[in-house]
């Protein structure tokens, strides 16, 4: 096991007092795993208040994250939705997508398109993925230097999805450029937007949605006229509302780019950072789906997700109220030191490797999890391929958001 560990992080527990996960600032410059490591051992279920919020509980210990998600009884995901924002019942009703459901309507809804994403359904989707990236880096390579995320992280994913999904090729930046600005609206670059009482509705409040929901729409109006093999067909052939179908639009063309993207740059900063890591992954191809898994792990792509309390209950010795607001921090899970050896040591042949960036079990494992996974091992494959040195030459540029742990850019410069 490589005994290098997260540049930047400090050993060092810190005080409770100091510890807020409610702040989208405290993320900016890096996640702070010094603050989940303080919780995991110290309040591994802790009360965090909120400035503007009844604040909220957040469990940081893998066990503990498990059981809440696998007690979609007593941790709802339909009462409150699952963003930490507080909503009103309209408001949620709204916004409600598959993934903010409860059975049975939460199975009903991932049924419509589930087995588009088994693991035998996207094995034949893998020679069409690799000529993607093959493609890309074709036209990306050459350019010496480059913004990563634009030129071949965002655009990868993206190029795929839209196949999947049905959006036209010419429309793929579209779909990101629209999925960032609602995304990433907690992030002054992408709040630009005003948000009043009339974007109440809809999803993350933002307007873009507005755009989002229109975009479909005409996909949608194109496939009753003309339905092909992809999703969009086949969810206009289903017993949707125009609501259902919006924000499961939404939800399918944002999810589907925006969590693979974020990994595919995290993995190649974790291993410009750790260069004997690379070297290894080099000479040894067998590692390229360990890697992809660690990958995983190690950024995981969305911190939390919340839950609500349908009564009152007790976690890890904590009593929670009916209707109080449960965060599992994910990203706390995956450096759990009593389910992972060395958590803060990057290694692309970790084994056993029981990530949760899908999930930690429960009806709400991701459902593209199969197809990330793959997207994920085949950029690596054909990018070390094809480059012999890539360097950074500026510092990542991180996107303000306690959900999502993203990277807005990275430059680099690659030789043959």
């Amino acid at each position: 096991m490589r005994e290098r560990t997260e540049t930047g992080v400090p050993e060092a527990g810190v005080p409770l007092a100091e510890i807020d996960l409610s702040s989208h600032d405290a993320f900016v410059e890096r996640v702070p795993h010094e603050w989940f490591r303080t919780l995991r051992r110290e309040a591994p279920v802790f009360f965090n208040p909120e400035p503007d919020g009844p604040g909220f509980y957040a469990v940081t210990r893998y066990d503990d994250i498990r059981a809440v998600h696998k007690d979609f009884a007593t941790y709802s995901s339909e009462v409150g939705g699952t963003s930490l924002e507080d909503l009103e019942p309209d408001q949620i009703e709204a916004r409600k997508s598959m993934i903010d459901t409860d059975p049975p309507r939460h199975k009903e809804l991932r049924g419509l398109i589930a087995r588009r994403f088994t693991s035998r359904s996207v094995k034949v989707w893998e020679e069409a993925v690799r000529t993607v990236a093959k493609r890309v880096l074709h036209e990306a390579l050459p350019k010496g230097e480059m913004d990563f995320v634009e030129e071949i992280s965002s655009e990868i994913p993206m190029q795929v999805f839209a196949e999947i999904l049905g959006v036209p090729h010419e429309d793929r930046r579209l779909i990101v450029d629209m999925g960032d600005r609602i995304l990433g609206n907690a992030d002054p670059e992408f709040a630009a937007d005003s948000h009043d009482e009339t974007h109440r509705l809809l999803p993350f409040s933002s307007p873009v949605s507005l755009e989002m929901f229109e975009f479909g729409r005409r996909l949608a109006d194109a496939r009753r006229k003309n339905p092909t093999g992809d999703i969009i067909s086949l969810l206009v052939s289903e017993n949707l509302t125009q609501r259902e179908f919006d924000v499961y639009f939404v939800l399918l063309a944002t999810a589907g780019n925006e969590t693979t993207r974020h990994t595919i740059t995290h993995g190649l900063l974790a291993l410009l950072e750790y260069p004997d890591e690379m070297e290894r992954l080099r000479r040894d191809p067998t590692l390229f789906a360990p890697a992809a898994e660690e990958m995983l792990r190690w950024a995981t792509a969305v911190h939390y997700f919340r839950r609500t309390t349908t009564r009152d209950t007790t976690l890890a010795g904590t009593e929670i109220p009916k209707g109080a607001k449960v965060a599992t921090w994910l990203a706390s899970g995956n450096r759990d030191e009593a389910v992972f050896e060395n958590p803060d040591t990057f290694d692309v042949g970790r084994d056993p490797n029981r990530h949760m960036a899908f999930g930690p079990g429960g009806i709400h494992h991701c459902l593209g999890a199969h197809l990330a996974r793959m997207e994920v091992r085949v950029v690596f494959e054909e990018l070390l391929a094809r480059v012999g040195n890539i360097e950074l030459t500026g510092p990542p540029e991180r996107l303000r958001s306690n959900f999502f742990n993203g990277i807005k850019r990275l430059p680099v410069r690659v030789k043959p």
